[in-house]
Order: structure tokens, then C-alpha cells, then sequence
């Protein structure tokens, strides 16, 4: 966590507002005490529908490979 004066935070509040939503959190200081501070929103999570999820999952085609085997060839593929 970073700590920046008031008269800073006034100058450069957009830049202090795109760290805090990349998961920065930030003090705002006055005379040397921190008086503020600056985090991100938690927004809520909408509920997933368990039914539409696996009506989805149903019309997809069936792997010809398993997850493992598509992993390992396509981090063989970049080494070379």
C-alpha cells in the first residue's frame, strides 16, 4: 500500500484511480498522517444458472484429447 500527500492526490487523481482499480490501495496523507484511503469498489457477483450452464455444456462436441495432453502440446509448441 502506497501513501501519497494530499496535494498530490489532487494533481494526479485519474492515475491514482487506474492503480486502484488494478487492486492498488492508497493512503492519503495530510501533513504526514493518513487521513484517507483510496480502494477499489467490490461489486457483486451475479449467480450463476446451474440449468443454462449445463444445457450449453450439452450441445458442445466431446474433446478428441484430454485437457492434459492439449496443455503439454501447446507448451511443446512454443519451445520450439
Amino acid at each position: 500500500m502506497d501513501a501519497i500527500n494530499l496535494a498530490d492526490a489532487k494533481a494526479h487523481l485519474s492515475k491514482l484511480i487506474d492503480r486502484v482499480e488494478a487492486g492498488d490501495s492508497i493512503d492519503i496523507t495530510r501533513r504526514g498522517k493518513p487521513v484517507a484511503r483510496l480502494t477499489a469498489v467490490i461489486r457483486s457477483r451475479k449467480p450463476i444458472d446451474v440449468a443454462l450452464l449445463q444445457s450449453l455444456t450439452a450441445t458442445m462436441p466431446p474433446q478428441a484429447e484430454s485437457a492434459a495432453d492439449l496443455v503439454r502440446a501447446m507448451r511443446e509448441g512454443d519451445r520450439y
